[in-house]
């Protein structure tokens, strides 16, 4: 079979030229293979480029297997035969590199290429993909070099063409003028998009994309004066076009890049081409490098690139003269921190910190009863309501723990919208409120996620004409605080109720090896079960034995079960799996690496279901069942956190 260079290869050896030789071989693991369906769900990827197709008229989609290049390119020059065409998917060939462009407009020698993205776009935004500078912005660079390509390729194919590449892209700043967009392009378990029978232009509305000229970037690209990551064109698509086709392997230097390396597993049927350059550069055992933390593990250091460059690649080689320590007058710094992570590591202990003084400092100011909230969100490129904006904030789940002095625990409420194409945002606020407003109680979330969530429903508020908008904009501003740019005439909010982020007095007062440096509740979780006798022999316990109410697990239901060699069993592990052979902790990592969000990746896919009615009662069931029990494990974990420090400040 040819081996010729596309357009994902290409991007592909742009992040490490290394991986062009682990690329496509069976017998490496390849994890975005993996994911692809579900990085699709996310990111919406299958959705949008079928929506794009409905902005051009009497396309045609040029069919084929995906490998069969030959006959590819012989159904795309027979089309190009006519003077006048617009061509989904068409291929082309040259120099040993191969392309398919997204869509191909043809105006006899007038071409368009275009590609289409659902990544979000700020057509308010000038410098959106140049900075100020002159340079290329990082996230969108790896895009418009794949266009580069795209246009160097064709052009060489069609020198006699005048061709303009165009970004086709989600603007954040349209709405959606029809209810159900969304909806409208169904994804099936295949991967595939299901479109509403019968659905044409008029169905969609007005467009929500904007279509941007990109040729002087791409020219600048070209002609190596706009570059990435060090990258220059034309050496680039030389080096990777000779390595690619006579598949040799390109060695690349190992940098911070290699903790995301997509050929990285620890499966045994299936070689790690991450393990493989490591013993290759370094000369040590597959072991030690599977098993030795590395210095881009610690946590929220931004030295690592430099540390490797020098040679350090590990934590134990890590001084303290690395880090620079800056102290914070009350708990840990960033840096105090992470120089603890790697005292840990370089010393083997496994003993826990927790800053006892300050933390109950913290502690004796909150105020009974304790109310601990977590919100599910969803950001959609294709909105499911009319009036609503690309990767605009859905709030569709809350749960709530209410703690009273006396160490009751109720799960006071929850809140769940499920319904089809309903906007939930102020219903899902109203609730919040009737929740919350009957006592000043302190109120609790894990992270700043929640208070971000609060400034968009108050940006949202504010643009309505709901009867009691005011009423629920005091309420918000009561609870949270004002973000950067929310806030009205510079004169922003600070609520009296502003809510206590638990993760920050995690990074301040709390550090346990354990979580190898991660602040995400699903490894503290079983962090302080661990390190807690209290907490093990109550919550091992079925729920009908111990001070606390559910709505979602059954009285002789236990949240904590331990393994056959009596470890403890990460509580979210035992979690109903919302989607078919992905568990919650996956998704959430697959979401992580795409979004950069921590948590939330299974609610987002199960959100996104629940908006398609074409599903039986049963799954529906299940589906708001896995959830509502996903959501009241947060707080529930939130409550526990509570639980261990309060056990760990009242020991002498």
């Amino acid at each position: 079979m040819s081996r010729f260079l596309s357009k994902s290869l290409f991007k592909l050896g742009l992040e490490c030229p290394t991986k062009l030789f682990y690329a496509n071989k069976s017998e490496y693991a390849d994890k975005k293979n993996e994911s692809s369906f579900l990085e699709a769900i996310i990111q919406g990827g299958f959705q949008v480029e079928e929506l794009a197709k409905f902005e051009f008229q009497n396309g045609i989609q040029i069919t084929g297997e995906p490998l069969d290049y030959n006959e590819l390119v012989i159904k795309t020059n027979k089309q190009l035969i006519k003077e006048n065409v617009v061509l989904f998917e068409p291929a082309f060939s040259s120099i040993d590199c191969f392309i398919r462009i997204d869509i191909l407009v043809k105006n006899n020698n007038q071409v368009q290429l275009i590609e289409v993205k659902s990544k979000s776009y700020d057509s308010n935004d000038q410098y959106a993909l140049i900075g100020k500078r002159g340079e290329l912005k990082n996230e969108w660079a790896p895009y418009l070099f794949d266009i580069a390509f795209q246009y160097y390729i064709l052009s060489l194919c069609h020198p006699e063409w005048e061709i303009e590449p165009f970004l086709l892209v989600m603007d954040k700043n349209k709405a959606s003028t029809v209810d159900g967009l969304n909806q409208m392009f169904k994804i099936s378990p295949n991967g595939g998009i299901i479109i509403k029978e019968g659905l044409k232009k008029v169905d969609i509305g007005k467009s929500i994309f904007n279509k941007v000229a990109v040729k002087s970037i791409i020219k600048g690209i070209i002609s190596g004066q706009l570059k990435h990551n060090s990258s220059v064109f034309q050496d680039s698509l030389k080096k990777f076009t000779k390595a690619y086709k006579k598949n040799t392997k390109l060695v690349s230097p190992l940098n911070v890049k290699c903790k995301t390396c997509e050929f990285h597993t620890t499966d045994k049927l299936k070689k790690s081409g991450f393990i493989e350059c490591w013993t290759q550069k370094l000369s040590i055992s597959e072991n030690n490098i599977a098993s030795e933390p590395k210095v881009y593990d610690i946590n929220g250091f931004r030295g690592a690139s430099r540390l490797m460059s020098e040679g350090k690649y590990f934590m134990r080689d890590v001084t303290l003269a690395d880090i620079k320590i800056n102290s914070k007058k009350v708990g840990l710094s960033l840096s105090e921190r992470q120089w603890l992570q790697v005292q840990k590591v370089k010393k083997k202990d496994k003993s826990f910190f927790l800053d006892k003084k300050n933390l109950k400092a913290e502690i004796s100011k909150w105020k009974f009863p304790l109310h601990f909230i977590d919100f599910e969100t969803s950001m959609t490129a294709i909105p499911f309501n009319k009036g609503r904006k690309p990767y605009e904030l859905i709030a569709f789940q809350f749960s709530h723990h209410l703690v009273q002095k006396n160490g009751t625990i109720i799960h006071k409420s929850e809140y769940l919208n499920s319904k089809p194409g309903e906007f939930p945002n102020f219903s899902f606020i109203r609730a919040l409120k009737k929740s919350l407003d009957k006592d000043n109680g302190s109120i609790f979330r894990y992270s700043h996620h929640e208070n971000t969530v609060l400034n968009t429903i108050y940006q949202q508020l504010k643009k309505s004409d709901e009867d009691d908008k005011s009423e629920l904009l005091g309420f918000i501003e009561t609870i949270s605080h004002s973000n950067k740019g929310q806030a009205t005439n510079n004169s922003g909010w600070i609520g009296s109720r502003d809510m206590i982020d638990l993760c920050e007095l995690i990074k301040l007062y709390y550090y346990d090896p354990s979580t190898h440096g991660s602040n995400s509740i699903k490894d503290i979780l079983p962090s302080i079960l661990s390190r807690s006798e209290f907490l093990t022999n109550k919550y091992k316990q079925p729920l009908n034995r111990i001070d606390l109410t559910s709505n979602n697990f059954k009285s002789n239901d236990c949240i904590l079960h331990l393994s056959q060699n009596g470890q403890i069993i990460n509580p979210y592990k035992m979690l109903p799996n919302i989607f078919e052979n992905w568990n919650e902790t996956d998704l959430d990592k697959l979401i992580s690496d795409i979004e950069g969000i921590s948590d939330g990746g299974s609610a987002m896919i199960a959100y996104a279901k629940l908006q398609f009615e074409e599903m039986t009662i049963m799954e529906r069931a299940e589906i708001k069942n896995a959830l509502l029990k996903y959501c009241e494990l947060d707080t529930l974990a939130m409550v526990m956190i509570y639980e261990f420090f309060s056990e760990k400040i009242s020991v002498n």
